[in-house]
């Protein structure tokens, strides 16, 4: 009988036996992956030593995080590991972890690792030393109860990496210094393996007057362009490609043209095909829609010059009706459910755009000053301050963006362990480590936010999962407190973890004393 190929076997899922769809060829998918493709690939070693040796000597793994620990730890954790006899419970996920995370020689020909490897580098990368915190990350890890995202993942141990930060956060002001500087910053955070979230809202319109001559601004969509041109160009070696959204104020004058870049009609010259965009919301467009109002769009040009700070630090609920009312400040009309249906289409066509309630966010920040964005997954809201950059392309005055540092929490797992304190304890000084080790200098302004709020976020996975496997009804009340009273348990132990480690260093962030924490 002739053999059958691991892609052929996986497409056969697709068609359905006697009205039934054959799970079975999953698992025969997965055997003959492992079969035909890592056995005959994977590079073997006499010894746990030799296998180090070799990686080491030919600048696959860093030394340094090794030479932490007794060798005859090291051994120990593999015994371990190797006992808990991982096996991969599908054939996507055996393949992307080959594909995508395994390391692999420089003429990507052979496998230097397996997954059980890529634990241990975890581990052992992670805890710095701490042989009892690398055991307890292996064990999170190997169980699939945790695990840290792609960039901390894939890059733990290796000698040719990228950053181990999941999502950046950069804002632009009304300035070309500024702007160029943005674009550089895109290029360099996506070199080093995040997602990158940025902020538009500060540029003036098409149209806005430049040195007062009207009608010489370009807006905001040809700086798209230039953007994902850019994410397109650079990414991690080749291994992850580059990643970004753009925010933009539904109050912007250029709204309408934001969101047209991402229709599947729109013009080619600025038609965004991999480019995210996200629209932040502030409280008074529902009002508006609600009372079947017409809305004003406010040039953000005239806003800055007439307020004294960035068009996106203005809180647009509170002074709308101030900037309708201010003849020096130039505007747009347009119905704002118009709007609103803009929006709507667009998100059934192409899924975007994002939406942040910004007013929302600022209501419940605890920390002093005011989130104006979020990032590629709309999941993080932190404080940002605006910079300037003068002409030589350096910060005349550095401002504070963000960087997050991010894992996730696979809730399935999780609830079956032991100890879900000292589980969420564990992941929180992992995530604590990359804080501290994440040297982002290619951004001052992400490495000053970063040094200064160590912030993490640790979220969570498999939710559905759990649901259908405890016959919970997606939305039920049963559903809808299990899922509140598992975010209020992780977020008491990782404030705990978090509490404990500031007491250990006796620090605490940038503004603590200002916050509603304190």
């Amino acid at each position: 009988m002739q053999d059958v190929s691991y892609f052929d076997l996986n497409n056969q899922i697709n068609i359905p036996v006697d009205g039934q769809i054959p799970l079975n060829k999953d698992k025969e998918a997965l055997d003959a992956f492992i079969k035909e493709n890592v056995e005959p690939n994977l590079v073997k070693f006499d010894s746990l030593r030799e296998r180090f040796n070799y990686l080491i000597n030919n600048n696959y793994y860093e030394q340094d995080f090794i030479n932490k620990y007794d060798f005859t730890f090291i051994e120990k954790l593999y015994s371990y590991l190797n006992q808990q006899h991982f096996q991969f419970k599908s054939f996507m996920a055996a393949y992307k972890f080959y594909a995508q995370y395994a390391l692999k020689t420089n003429d990507n020909d052979a496998y230097l690792e397996t997954f059980t490897d890529r634990v241990a580098a975890n581990a052992l990368f992670f805890a710095d030393g701490d042989e009892q915190l690398a055991m307890d990350l292996a064990d999170e890890i190997i169980h699939q109860r945790y695990q840290p995202a792609t960039p901390s993942f894939l890059n733990a141990g290796r000698e040719n990496r990228g950053e181990f930060v999941s999502c950046f956060l950069i804002q632009s002001t009304d300035d070309m210094n500024t702007i160029g500087r943005t674009i550089n910053s895109a290029l360099q955070l996506s070199r080093i393996g995040g997602g990158v979230g940025i902020n538009l809202t500060n540029l003036r319109e098409a149209g806005a007057p430049i040195k007062h001559i009207e009608g010489a601004a370009s807006g905001v969509v040809p700086v798209m362009k230039l953007l994902e041109d850019s994410f397109s160009y650079s990414n991690q070696l080749g291994q992850r490609q580059g990643a970004g959204v753009v925010y933009l104020s539904v109050f912007h004058p250029d709204i309408i043209d934001f969101l047209a870049a991402k229709k599947e009609n729109a013009d080619e010259k600025i038609r965004l095909k991999t480019l995210s965009l996200g629209v932040i919301v502030p409280d008074k467009f529902y009002d508006l829609i609600k009372n079947d109002e017409d809305m004003y769009l406010f040039s953000p040009y005239d806003v800055e010059r007439e307020y004294g700070k960035p068009f996106a630090y203005v809180d647009i609920t509170t002074e709308y009706d101030n900037l309708v009312a201010n003849d020096k400040i130039s505007k747009k009309k347009l119905k704002a459910r118009d709007l609103e249906t803009e929006i709507s289409k667009l998100q059934q066509e192409s899924g975007y755009p994002y939406v942040i309630n910004i007013d929302t966010a600022n209501r419940v920040n605890p920390i002093d000053g005011q989130i104006t964005m979020s990032n590629l997954c709309s999941e993080i809201l932190q404080v940002q301050t605006p910079s300037t950059v003068d002409n030589q392309q350096q910060y005349s005055t550095l401002g504070k963006d963000i960087s997050c540092n991010l894992g996730s929490t696979n809730i399935n797992n999780l609830m079956q362990t032991s100890d879900f304190g000292h589980s969420v304890e564990t992941m929180v000084r992992a995530l604590t480590f990359i804080t501290d080790n994440s040297n982002i200098d290619v951004v001052p302004s992400i490495q000053k936010g970063n040094n200064e709020s160590h912030s993490i976020g640790l979220g969570a996975m498999g939710l559905h999962s759990f649901l259908a496997k405890n016959h919970m009804e997606y939305g039920s009340p049963e559903s809808i407190e299990f899922t509140s009273t598992y975010f209020m348990l992780l977020n008491y132990w990782s404030l705990k973890a978090s509490n404990e480690i500031a007491k250990e260093r006796n620090q605490t962030f940038v503004g603590f004393e200002k916050s509603k924490i304190c």
